[in-house]
């Protein structure tokens, strides 16, 4: 048994077109549970198999795509078929017949100008369930004064009030590393996605699925949204601790700095024996979460002076397994720590072009009986198109023709085929 038979959502296909971070994220983390998932992609590819969307492993000679799109597309089949061009748009179609999902995230519109927008398709397939990604969501489901402006992960951050609470001090907005504008919107499509799937499976009706990345940020800061209706407060950045509870945050150490987290009464007791004092364990102002909260000053500089003369090692020997500890932990920390190979979050992949593999981000999401995992590596541009279309019902003949007449591509292995799809791309 495969990975992906062994998946909880084996035999669910879903059309994943589309492009960057966002929807394929999404599409990832359904295929990584075992879904067929077949990246539908035009000719020149999804933008982010471009060559400044690297990067490159040193011998890769194929440079079919870098890092950035492994990472992403991973577990996926892949179709190159032309939307724009009838016959593509027709074999298309057959596709949508056999599936479960449809999953886009492009620009308010752009399907329903092809023609395959959701009620087209809800009404050729009603168990379909329709998965769309936009910056500012659809008007099905909700008609935003923005929902034409196109966005990325940076204005999600900025638009749904995470930049705001963000930064080192007041007034000094700063964004999230990772793209979360795009990835916490990611998730909680798939979410959605497999709920609807679960629906359709019950009562035979899909529906359309529309997640907004403003929204998902939004709902990501959801602790400012009571704050400003609880206490009329407009929160802002907070540095590396936490408006409510102290200690909660990192301090500095001799070799960097780590985490450490107080919220309850016992745990600060625990820190305080750690710290060899016990007389803070007993004094009336910090006896309770909201009396060290008054007296954060006094606490977090005694904590960062105690943290300060210390590395690393020692401060995980003295407080992990008492109180809520950790490192702060830089990728290559990372791939040292045996937490990330024991729960398999480095994942090894093929890469195409190249003799060694690539190391990605694993599946966070870990089940007994149905464990799913990473098992095939992204696809190159329309390497599954004969066999996902053959799979469909089209004839050898017939996916000739539709190759002959443009409407679909495959790629083939051979320096001059390679060459080809390049240009293309």
């Amino acid at each position: 048994m495969t990975a992906a038979t062994a998946g909880a959502l084996a035999g669910i296909r879903v059309l994943d077109l589309t492009r960057m971070l966002s929807g394929p994220f999404c599409g990832m983390l359904l295929a990584d549970q075992g879904a067929d998932v077949i990246k539908v992609e035009p000719f020149e590819g999804d933008a982010a198999r471009a060559s400044t969307n690297g990067p490159y492993l040193p011998d890769d000679s194929l440079k079919a795509f870098g890092g950035y799109f492994q990472s992403n597309n991973r577990n996926k089949r892949g179709l190159a078929i032309d939307l724009k061009h009838p016959e593509g748009r027709a074999a298309f179609l057959r596709l949508v017949d056999g599936a479960a999902v449809l999953l886009e995230n492009f620009r308010v519109g752009v399907m329903d100008r092809l023609g395959l927008g959701y009620e087209s398709l809800h009404a050729r397939n009603p168990k379909l369930v329709y998965g769309a990604i936009r910056g500012f969501g659809d008007p099905r489901t909700g008609a935003s004064p923005y929902a034409e402006w196109p966005a990325y992960d940076v204005i999600a951050q900025a638009m749904g009030g995470i930049m705001g609470i963000t930064g080192a001090a007041p007034g000094e907005p700063m964004k999230v590393g990772p793209g979360v504008g795009d990835i916490v919107p990611a998730m909680l499509a798939a979410f959605g996605i497999v709920a609807a799937v679960r629906h359709s499976e019950r009562t035979g009706v899909g529906q359309f699925v529309d997640v907004a990345m403003y929204d998902g940020i939004l709902a990501l800061c959801e602790r400012i949204v009571f704050q400003h209706s609880y206490l009329g407060l407009v929160p802002g950045p907070e540095g590396t601790g936490h408006p409510f509870i102290c200690p909660f945050g990192l301090y500095p150490c001799a070799d960097g700095w780590v985490a450490i987290a107080c919220p309850t009464d016992k745990f600060w007791r625990a820190l305080c024996r750690v710290m060899e004092r016990l007389d803070w364990a007993a004094d009336p102002r910090f006896a309770s979460r909201a009396a060290r909260a008054a007296h954060r000053t006094l606490i977090e500089a005694a904590l960062s002076e105690w943290t300060g003369t210390r590395r690393k090692a020692e401060l995980s020997r003295l407080l992990g397994g008492q109180v809520p500890f950790g490192p702060v932990n830089t990728v290559a920390d990372i791939f040292a720590d045996p937490h990330a190979r024991a729960r398999g979050m480095l994942a090894e992949v093929e890469h195409p072009g190249s003799a060694l593999k690539a190391v990605i981000a694993g599946t966070p999401v870990r089940m007994t009986e149905t464990p799913g995992g990473v098992w095939r590596r992204a696809p190159i541009l329309g390497e599954h198109t004969a066999e996902v279309l053959g799979e469909c019902g089209f004839a050898p003949a017939e996916i000739g023709a539709l190759e002959a007449a443009g409407a679909v591509r495959q790629w083939r292995v051979g320096a001059a085929a390679q060459g080809e799809a390049r240009d293309d791309g």
